[in-house]
C-alpha cells in the first residue's frame, strides 16, 4: 500500500525527510550555528524577548540596523519542534552591516501546541512588527520575511494571509519573501518519524499545506533549495513554485549547487550570496 507518492513505508519517507540522516557532520553544523549565536549575543546591539502575543513562547529578537531601516523577519527551522529565536543570532551581523534590522520570532513547538498554532503565532508576529517596526527605528513599508526548513513552510504560510481580512492590514504588508528549503506538502508526515511529535490530524494537512491551498495573491516568493538535499526535498520545492506560477503568483526557483539542508542556511551569513542578494534587494528595491 503507498502511504505518500510512491512510498510504501515510514523507512522509505524517514529517509528523505529526515536531513540529519543524510549530512554526517550535521549535529556539528548546528553546534556551530549554536556557538555563533551566542557569541553574537555578547556582542552585537539586540532588543531581545519582546513579547508579541499572550504566552511566555510568543517574543521577537530584535536587532536594530538604525532609523529607518527595511525590516526583515526570519523563522527558523526545527521541523516545528526544535530551537528557539535565540539559536539563530548567528545570522544577525550580516544584516545589520547590510543595513537591515532583523526579526526573529519565537514560537511554541510541537507537541505542547499543535501546528495550527505555530502558523497562527508566525502571522502574529509579522503583525506584531507591521504594526510596531517604528518602535525599533524599522520602516514598515519595507518589510520582507524569510524562513529554513519548518520555516519555509511558516514563510509560505505568511504569504498566504489575508492582511486585511484577519489583521486590518495592508495587503502588501509584507513586500516579499524567501523560503528555503521548506516543506510545502505535509502529507507525509502523518507516516513519518515525526508524527508523535507533530500529531498531525488530516484536516491541518490540507488546511496547513501551502501547496495544496494556494492564495489569489501575495507577495513575491523565492523558493530555494540545496542541490545536495534530498529528491522530495527539491522535488517539494519545485512543485510548489510551479503551482504557483501556474496560478499567476510572483516568484523564482533557486536551486544552489551543492549545498546541504543544514549549509543551505548558512548563506544567510554570506553578504554575497545569492540568497542574501535576494532579501537584500527585496528589501531596498524602489525604496
Amino acid at each position: 500500500m503507498k502511504l505518500y507518492r510512491e512510498f510504501e513505508s515510514q523507512e522509505a519517507i524517514d529517509r528523505e525527510y529526515d536531513p540529519v540522516r543524510r549530512v554526517a557532520d550535521a549535529q556539528a553544523v548546528i553546534e556551530g550555528w549554536l556557538a555563533r549565536s551566542r557569541r553574537v549575543l555578547d556582542r552585537v546591539e539586540a532588543r531581545l524577548g519582546i513579547p508579541f502575543g499572550p504566552t511566555r513562547a510568543e517574543y521577537l529578537d530584535v536587532y536594530p540596523a538604525g532609523s529607518g531601516a527595511p525590516v526583515h523577519v526570519f523563522f527558523h527551522g526545527g521541523y516545528w519542534r526544535r530551537f528557539s529565536a535565540r539559536d539563530f543570532a548567528f545570522l544577525a551581523p550580516a544584516f545589520r552591516e547590510a543595513g537591515i534590522t532583523l526579526v526573529i520570532p519565537n514560537y511554541a513547538l510541537c507537541p505542547s501546541v499543535r501546528l495550527t498554532e505555530i502558523v497562527r503565532q508566525a502571522r502574529a508576529a509579522v503583525a506584531w512588527v507591521a504594526r510596531h517596526a517604528a518602535d525599533f527605528g524599522g520602516d514598515a513599508r519595507r518589510l520582507t520575511v524569510s524562513g529554513h526548513s519548518a520555516g519555509g513552510h511558516l514563510t509560505a504560510m505568511v504569504a498566504a494571509t489575508d492582511w486585511p481580512g484577519d489583521y486590518g492590514l495592508p495587503a502588501e504588508t509584507v513586500r516579499a519573501g524567501l523560503a528555503v528549503s521548506g516543506l510545502f506538502d505535509l502529507r507525509p508526515f502523518p507516516f513519518s518519524w515525526l508524527q508523535p511529535t507533530l500529531q498531525l490530524d488530516w484536516r491541518e494537512v490540507w488546511e496547513l499545506s501551502p501547496l495544496l491551498r494556494l492564495p489569489d495573491g501575495g507577495p513575491p516568493l523565492t523558493v530555494a533549495v540545496g542541490g545536495a538535499e534530498s529528491d522530495e526535498f527539491r522535488r517539494q520545492s519545485r512543485a510548489f513554485h510551479e503551482a504557483r506560477r501556474a496560478r499567476g503568483l510572483a516568484g523564482r526557483l533557486l536551486e544552489l549547487p551543492g549545498l546541504d539542508h543544514f549549509r543551505v542556511l548558512e548563506e544567510l551569513e554570506r553578504p554575497d550570496s545569492v540568497l542574501f542578494r535576494t532579501v537584500a534587494e527585496a528589501a531596498f528595491g524602489g525604496a
